[in-house]
């Protein structure tokens, strides 16, 4: 089973090292296929991403550096991919993105598939092409037979495989991915899967993405308050079936959302004797 982590570019040296350490630790017990590192709006976080994925690369471990095509152009696409290339990077995860605060146009590329294309059309098949999924829709898609056209669309562009948004309803998964497969994807679709440590994170994030909270989880994780130990055991628990539930079923891989801590991956990896 094919097993990756997602990071996020730090900003600060602090971050960095501390980042560094992570990475190292994830490296050693997980031994994941490859790390992938968010791609921020602003040219900093995007510095950050290049330099984060450099020094993966460097550490002898595969980087995935997140794209997004959304308010940039072709020529900077262009560039990026070139430095990539240049670095010796072999996978990119390319997404639309949202549309920078402030700024009123798209740019050159309005959907992910014509990124993926572009891409194609620039390097051949130099790179392995992730793209993401999203079992419960995503957030701005007019409804869910479009949303998995759109998915489809940028399978059929020339993606390797594809990453979901995290869900913890697995139904949802297996439904999606169904629902491709009449549309003719035959790539792996690799669950994404998101630690419950902090439920007030938890709900922010998964309001700004879109991703359902079942009920009877909010409404157990409201009842632990403050209770950091309990919401971790419950958190265990619940992720841990899950994840259960796709290995049965056959899911191609795992790709955990660390944020950028190593403890929560590795506990859930433990307890599902990846490790």
């Amino acid at each position: 089973m094919e097993l990756s982590v997602e990071f996020f570019p730090s900003k600060t040296p602090e971050g960095a090292a501390k980042l560094r350490t992570v990475r190292e630790q994830l490296a050693t017990a997980l031994k994941p296929t490859f790390f992938s590192v968010t791609f921020g709006a602003g040219g900093s976080t995007q510095d950050g991403t290049f330099s984060a994925v450099k020094e993966i690369h460097e550490a002898g471990q595969q980087a995935a550096p997140h794209l997004s095509c959304v308010g940039s152009s072709k020529e900077k696409i262009s560039e990026l991919l070139a430095q990539y290339k240049a670095l010796g990077i072999q996978r990119i995860v390319a997404l639309r993105g949202d549309l920078p605060s402030g700024m009123g146009q798209y740019g050159e590329f309005h959907h992910a598939d014509e990124l993926v294309r572009f891409i194609r059309s620039e390097t051949d098949s130099h790179f392995h092409i992730e793209v993401a999924a999203y079992p419960e829709m995503h957030p701005q898609a007019k409804s869910m037979t479009d949303d998995v056209q759109r998915f489809a669309n940028k399978m059929k562009a020339g993606a390797d495989s594809a990453i979901t948004q995290y869900f913890f309803n697995s139904d949802a998964y297996f439904k999606f991915v169904d629902e491709a497969a009449k549309l003719g994807v035959d790539q792996p679709i690799v669950p994404g899967i998101m630690p419950i440590t902090n439920s007030t994170q938890l709900l922010r994030f998964s309001d700004a993405c879109g991703a359902e909270i079942p009920r009877w989880i909010r409404l157990r994780l409201q009842s632990f308050g403050d209770d950091t130990a309990s919401i971790k055991a419950f958190g265990l628990d619940v992720v841990t079936d899950l994840c259960d539930q796709l290995m049965v079923a056959g899911a191609p891989g795992l790709h955990f959302y660390s944020l950028n801590q190593a403890e929560p991956t590795l506990t859930i990896a433990k307890e599902l004797n990846l490790i």
